[in-house]
Order: structure tokens, then sequence, then C-alpha cells
């Protein structure tokens, strides 16, 4: 009897030791070159860790190279009077932004992609309600270079931007002056780019870029307004030739951008386009330029302040006198904004 218990005994303290050892949790190195990764492979040697039972693998999902970064918000101004003896209009005005990056990053290639829309309205007091700013802008960067270490890229760049609605000169609102697709840029080249990921830093230089010019409305081509080639008339009036709702230039683009924190919790942000046709009157500078900061109140709370200034050779000034409007030269276009409002980034 005695050697039947001690039989079981040890029967069941072997079957306890084969238990814990099964369930037992050991730790083996696995690196990503052992995986199969999906999208894209690691921008790094990376070595990452995994728990295994015994006979039981945890799965390990491949890193993406795909970073996502998107921002919106709505900025609102308003000032209002009631029996003011200094006087004053009240307003309100409200701005929509948004921005939304996507970026593929391996160890030799970068394609950053970026979408920016803007949409303002501004009401006072006795007018109409007025557009203030719109805006739709898109660009799309990519990348490639030999060496890891290097910060300069062989690049080739895609920029178009136009506007939602159409626009006036207030107080007119029976003419439009600008319209969706009229007009509307694109810019297509091939260069080196430049860029400095920790100090935010990009740089680029492209002497072969096309940029056109479209102005889908057929009334603002017959204008020729924005550069395009108008309509041809007899000396009666009479339309002879529409005018072209295109024109396609060829020359050299340099673009910046830099971003930085001047001060706590101030964020400058800077971006710089300058553009010169080859074919038509080379060394005239188109220049885009806009300067923006940033003050963070906190996580959901920010106030900003910018400018943007526009000069294209192609973009007439017009005047009227005695009732005849009149073309006139080029002239600095210049936009000024101040706002307080709520953003979240996710």
């Amino acid at each position: 009897m005695l050697m039947k218990l001690l039989h079981y005994t040890i029967i069941l303290f072997s079957v306890a030791i084969a238990k814990n050892s099964y369930s037992q949790e050991i730790t083996t190195p696995v690196t990503i070159s052992e995986l199969k990764p999906i999208t894209t492979i690691p921008t790094a040697p990376i070595t990452a860790t995994r728990k295994i039972k015994t006979g039981l693998p945890l799965p390990i999902f491949p890193v993406s190279a795909w970073q996502s970064k998107n921002t919106v918000g709505f900025d609102l101004n308003e000032i209002a009077f009631v029996n003011w003896n200094a006087g004053g209009v009240s307003s309100i005005a409200g701005l929509l932004k948004g921005n939304f990056i996507r970026t593929h990053t391996t160890e030799n290639s970068k394609w950053v992609n970026e979408l920016i829309v803007r949409y303002g309205i501004n009401k006072q007091d006795g007018l109409t309600i007025r557009k203030s700013d719109d805006e739709v802008r898109f660009n799309s960067t990519f990348g490639y270079r030999d060496d890891t270490t290097s910060n300069w890229y062989y690049s080739a760049k895609l920029n178009f931007n136009t506007q939602f609605t159409y626009g006036y000169k207030y107080p007119d609102t029976s003419s439009p002056i600008s319209k969706p697709f009229a007009p509307a840029y694109t810019f297509l080249g091939a260069g080196a780019d430049y860029f400095d990921k920790e100090k935010k830093l990009d740089v680029y230089i492209s002497p072969i870029t096309i940029k056109n010019t479209l102005v889908l409305d057929q009334t603002l081509a017959n204008q020729g307004a924005f550069g395009v080639n108008k309509a041809i008339y007899d000396t009666q009036g009479n339309l002879i030739s529409e005018g072209k709702q295109s024109k396609t230039e060829f020359g050299f683009l340099v673009t910046n951008y830099y971003k930085k924190e001047v001060w706590k919790n101030i964020t400058m942000e800077n971006r710089l386009s300058l553009y010169s046709d080859y074919l038509n009157n080379f060394g005239n500078i188109d220049v885009e330029w806009k300067l923006q900061f940033d003050l963070i109140v906190n996580q959901y709370v920010s106030a900003n302040i910018g400018t943007h200034a526009i000069y294209d050779d192609d973009v007439k000034t017009y005047e009227e006198i005695d009732g005849v409007k009149v073309a006139g030269g080029p002239t600095l276009q210049l936009k000024q904004s101040l706002g307080v409002g709520m953003v979240y980034v996710f």
C-alpha cells in the first residue's frame, strides 16, 4: 500500500513539473529581417523581442514606413458694439483650416504629400457675407539618395493650388474676378532637394520645371485673366477667337520650407517659392511667400499671426477710369491675418 502511494505521488509530482515547464515564458531576439513586411522596410535595422509559450508563438506585425499627421482648426474673431459712443462696426469672422500630411520614408527615399485647405468668411453689420480666405493646395515631393548619411536627394515635385468658390472685388459682386480652377496653378519638375529632418529645413532646387496656369472659365479667359492669351475682337466688337484657357511656362524653381520654435510655445513657419520662366522675360521672378507664427496656449487652443505675399508678373491690375476698365501693370499682392481658435491634431 505504501509503495502504491509513493508511486502515485511521484507521478503527480512529474506531471506538475511538466505542466510548469510547458507554460514557462522565454524571450528570444527576433530581427526584422526574419519578418515579411507588408508595406515597407524600416529605415534602420530594428531588433525586437517576443514572448513565446512553447508551441504558441505570438504574432508580430511589421513596422509601417507610412506616417500621418492631421491638423484641423477653427479661428473666430468677433467685435460687437451696443450704444458705443466712440462708434464702430460690429463684425464676426470665421476661418476653417486643415493640414493633412502623409509621409513614406525608407533608408534611401522619402515621399511627402501635403494637403492644405482654408476657407474664411466675414460678416460686418450692414453688409453681406464676404469671403476672407480661400485656398486648396496639394504638394507632393519624392526624393531618392545614394548615401544614407547625406541630406541631398534627387527629387521630383508636384504642386497644385486653386480655390473653392467665386472671388469678387467688393463691393461689386456682379462680376467674379476668380472662380474654382480659374485660376489653378500646377508645377511639375525635377531637381535636387536638401532635407534636414532635425532642423526641419527643406530647400528644393529645380532647373527644369513646367508651370501651367489654368483659367477654366471662358469669360475670364476672354479677358486674358491671370496671363492667358485673351480673346480677339474685330473693330465692331465681334468675337473672332476666344481666349486661351491655359498657359504653359518652362523655367527655374526654388522653394524653401523652414519651421522652428523661436520662443517657448511660439513656432515660426516659413514657406518661399521663386520661379522664373526661361522663354518669357527670364529674370522676372514670380514670388510667393508665407510667414506664420503659431502661439500655443494649450493642447487645443492657439493663436496665430501670418502674412502672405504674392508677386506674379503675369497678373495685371485693373482700374476704372471714366467707367472704362483699364489694365495696369503687375503689383504686389499682400494678405495679413490674425486669429485665435481651436486646433486638433490627430
